[in-house]
């Protein structure tokens, strides 16, 4: 029986199982739409139904989630649960601190150990496309490493580091992916020379007002082992058509 209610009203014993059943019935019925509904709709009635518990499921969830993103092999959900249980409860730690110390110490290798493979794999494509591109005769090879190529000549002034400059830009990766552009937004940009990557500095103070390049940006000239945003990741090679327009001041 889902609901019983109490009835208020007198009536006779021989009526009451009658309306109980009918009370039954009902509210089955009603029970039975409800569930019908929400499985429509792709979900369960949740079990917390206050706002404290919903509050107390939220952040457990948000803990959940950022665990999820930076996860490591063997990561057990039911320790991490028995780990805010006891702190919650002011339980003793079940695992003494000097292990701990040492389990901590022992992930963060293994995770640095597998960023060092991947990173090593992610940069031996950048640099295997390097070495393929700087076979080209119109490629140029800085002694830093960058590498490029002169679409326009251009004849006007060169900015210093200290220069603002106003530019266009197409900002490809190796595999030809766009992750950004100017030409593509149809509005120039203007920044400090030495306020950009540093393959773009070194590059711009090179380039005559007018010039329009080409530029292959090794990982180190470029966003490094930390990447930027979701788009160009960790060792990333980056490939880059500049137009410098104007040397703004």
């Amino acid at each position: 029986m889902l609901l019983v209610t109490k009835m208020t009203a007198a009536i006779s014993d021989r009526m009451q199982p009658l309306c109980l059943l009918t009370t039954e019935l009902v509210t089955t019925e009603q029970a039975v739409i409800r569930a019908s509904f929400s499985f429509s709709l792709g979900f369960t009635m949740s079990k917390f139904t206050t706002v404290s518990q919903q509050a107390s499921y939220g952040i457990g969830r948000q803990m959940g989630d950022q665990l999820a993103g930076n996860a490591f092999d063997g990561l057990d959900p039911e320790a991490v649960a028995a780990g805010v249980i006891d702190s919650l409860n002011g339980a003793a730690s079940q695992v003494p601190q000097q292990e701990l110390n040492q389990a901590f110490a022992e992930i963060r290798e293994q995770i640095e150990a597998a960023e060092a493979e991947k990173a090593k794999t992610m940069a031996a494509d950048g640099n295997a496309y390097l070495e393929e591109n700087a076979k080209r005769d119109e490629i140029t090879i800085t002694d830093s490493g960058l590498q490029y190529e002169i679409i326009n000549e251009g004849s006007g002034e060169k900015p210093t580091a200290s220069s603002t400059v106003r530019t266009h830009y197409h900002g490809t990766l190796i595999d030809g992916t766009v992750f950004d552009s100017s030409y593509d937004r149809g509005e120039p940009a203007e920044f400090p020379v030495n306020g950009v990557i540093a393959g773009w500095t070194e590059a711009l103070q090179m380039m005559p007002t007018g010039a329009k390049w080409r530029l292959h940006i090794p990982y180190n000239l470029a966003y490094g082992e930390r990447g930027a945003g979701g788009a160009i990741k960790p060792y990333s090679t980056l490939v880059f058509d500049v137009e410098l327009l104007e040397i703004v001041n």
